[in-house]
């Protein structure tokens, strides 16, 4: 079971931290070029994002996470140590990527990219890149949090995990 539950962390620990990279490199890469001058900016962005998009890359990944997330909840429920930091993550998850997402960013990515050009004025769709630039900080925050708690529980679970040992019966010293 311990070395599921390692293999387990692993898996989680390194999605979080691809998951959270990845929006990184969207805030300082795509999104300064997305946002910069709306609407002409989003037009762009729908003709440069045919071949591939966020939107192809984060729902299975998330999904993933969330997966494993919950897996990784009961595998260490019984380690209080671990457990907390466990729940945090998940939790942190969630709120920042899941529920804030779907009721902050799906909406607003709608406006913007899914809608057809002209559906909307431009002081709209800036105001609407300008709320959803603002909300990204949050999201980037609570992938940071969730990548975070979980290096955490992995660093507690393989220091309290690892076997002890085996102390000499007449000496009382390790062998």
């Amino acid at each position: 079971m311990t070395k599921l539950v390692t293999t387990l962390l692993i898996a989680l620990t390194a999605a979080t931290t691809v998951s959270f990279g990845a929006i990184l490199g969207e805030t300082v890469m795509l999104y300064p070029n997305i946002f910069l001058d709306p609407p002409q900016s989003l037009v762009r962005a729908r003709e440069f994002l045919v071949a591939g998009s966020p939107s192809d890359f984060f729902p299975p990944l998330g999904l993933a996470i969330i997966v494993l997330g919950a897996v990784a909840v009961l595998a260490t429920w019984r380690r209080p140590g671990i457990r907390w930091y466990v729940a945090g993550a998940a939790a942190a998850y969630l709120c920042c990527e899941l529920v804030f997402s779907a009721v902050w960013f799906w909406p607003r990515n709608e406006i913007m990219f899914v809608d057809p050009v002209g559906t909307h004025s431009a002081q709209f769709l800036r105001t609407t890149a300008e709320e959803f630039v603002a909300g990204h900080w949050a999201r980037l925050a609570g992938g940071a949090a969730t990548a975070a708690l979980l290096f955490t529980a992995l660093v507690r679970w393989l220091r309290t995990s690892r076997p002890r040992p085996a102390l000499h019966p007449r000496t009382d010293r390790i062998r």
